[in-house]
């Protein structure tokens, strides 16, 4: 038996331990905790690419607006469900200075991060139709969104948007809504984990086809400004941030805090609803909700059952951050460029040891360098590469569970492989490739 950084048995102990029978089906929380033991036992440091936790240090001016909100007293009330309406007055402004669209104050909602946004869109837009309660993924895509579709009791169906890019996805899109058993189309953009971009003339298809079918589309916008490749840093000033909201009236758009911002450890994000969709009203949400309007029912059913509200102070500290960004007193872009420079050297590390990129065109352009890419090695599927780099200290997911058709891969993240990793990840790469000889 060839030796390697951690050693199998070892690695075998530990996958016992946690009740994990497979690491390739394993989830993301599950890979995480078991590279965390490996560590702690072995001593020595895993690189890590399983999780999309930022890398980058928060904004000082948020964590002074936290502290300010603090000293004066917010910790004493609770916070309004909807929101602090200062916030909800900047984020309308963000979304028209970096989108380009016009979104109401009063549809625009603070949440306790993405995953709370998507899951009231989830339970309302879900549930506001009994005869479209099935949602479309558009994959590859986060499994915590299919987690969540399971958890209310939705259908799914979904197709794996690489192979009907372009002028391929009209007629893809069409033949999925034909049941019209759809009422909700789920897809992130810039894409987790193939890191693909669908352009405006793809968004201009989703948007007029949601409106055609009457299904809500909600833009998962949690690596917001992160498609390198445009500089949206400028407020008011093109380009801006593409978005599916220029092209229908049925959208929900779900923006983290968290890799944008850096901001992840405080659990806030912003919900912005088209006002035609937030002030609609459907009988079927009274089968749930005491109020039928989709954004009261979202508001003062889902949000206020399940969190009452984010975190008084939190919701300060984005509100200070939003108005430095809103102002140009902050480029937020320019400090995720690290995000960029690690792929471009990560994705050079395994190429020159036998890997290969799985998406790898963005239409005609080369993938970009950003948060994810995308890795296989001849001669194994995805769920095998994901054990058999765990002895080598090198960890990620398999593209199986993220609902890709490309099982051979995997998904790699950059964010905690911070430049001092990289040459030990050069020097584990190299004896795994020595290790697996290719013909």
């Amino acid at each position: 038996m060839k030796d390697t950084p951690f050693s199998r048995s070892l690695v075998h102990r530990e996958l016992s331990a946690l009740h994990i029978q497979d690491p390739g089906t394993a989830s993301i929380r599950d890979i995480r905790r078991l590279t965390d033991s490996l560590e702690q036992r072995a001593g020595k440091p895993f690189v890590r690419m399983e999780m999309g936790i930022p890398g980058l240090s928060p904004p000082e001016v948020a964590l002074q607006g936290e502290i300010t909100a603090l000293t004066e007293g917010v910790a004493a009330s609770y916070p309004p469900i909807a929101g602090v309406p200062r916030l909800k007055t900047e984020i309308s402004r963000f979304v028209r200075l970096f989108m380009d669209i016009s979104v109401p104050a009063e549809c625009c909602v603070p949440t306790v991060g993405s995953i709370n946004g998507c899951y009231a869109a989830f339970m309302a837009a879900g549930r506001r139709d009994r005869d479209r309660a099935a949602v479309l993924f558009m994959d590859p895509g986060f499994p915590v969104h299919k987690q969540l579709a399971r958890l209310i009791g939705l259908d799914q169906t979904s197709f794996d948007m690489y192979g009907f890019r372009g002028a391929k996805l009209e007629d893809k899109l069409r033949s999925m809504l034909d049941s019209r058993r759809v009422g909700l189309i789920v897809y992130s953009n810039p894409n987790n984990p193939a890191w693909i971009c669908l352009n405006e003339q793809e968004l201009a298809v989703v948007g007029r086809l949601a409106d055609d079918y009457d299904v809500v589309v909600l833009e998962d916008l949690a690596y917001f400004g992160m498609d390198f490749r445009r500089d949206i840093s400028v407020p008011g000033e093109a380009p801006f941030q593409p978005t599916v909201a220029r092209y229908c009236d049925n959208y929900m758009l779900a923006i983290s805090t968290s890799k944008a911002f850096s901001y992840a450890g405080q659990r806030i994000a912003m919900l912005a609803i088209s006002a035609n969709l937030f002030h609609r009203s459907f009988p079927d949400l009274g089968r749930f909700y005491d109020r039928t309007e989709l954004g009261a029912a979202l508001v003062y059913g889902t949000m206020y059952a399940t969190t009452a509200g984010v975190t008084h102070s939190t919701q300060y500290g984005l509100l200070a951050l939003l108005q430095a960004v809103n102002s140009g007193k902050l480029d937020f872009i320019s400090p995720l460029h690290a995000y960029r420079d690690r792929a471009k050297r990560m994705k050079e590390l395994f190429l020159a040891n036998g890997f290969h990129l799985v998406y790898d065109r963005d239409l005609t352009e080369p993938i970009a360098d950003g948060f994810y890419f995308t890795i296989a090695y001849p001669g194994m599927s995805g769920t095998e590469l994901v054990s058999e780099l765990l002895p080598y200290g090198i960890s990620a997911i398999s593209l199986a569970t993220t609902g890709s058709e490309r099982t051979e891969g995997l998904r790699a993240c950059v964010s905690l492989v911070h430049p001092e990793h990289m040459e030990l990840l050069a020097q584990r790469l190299a004896l795994f490739h020595a290790h697996h000889p290719l013909p």
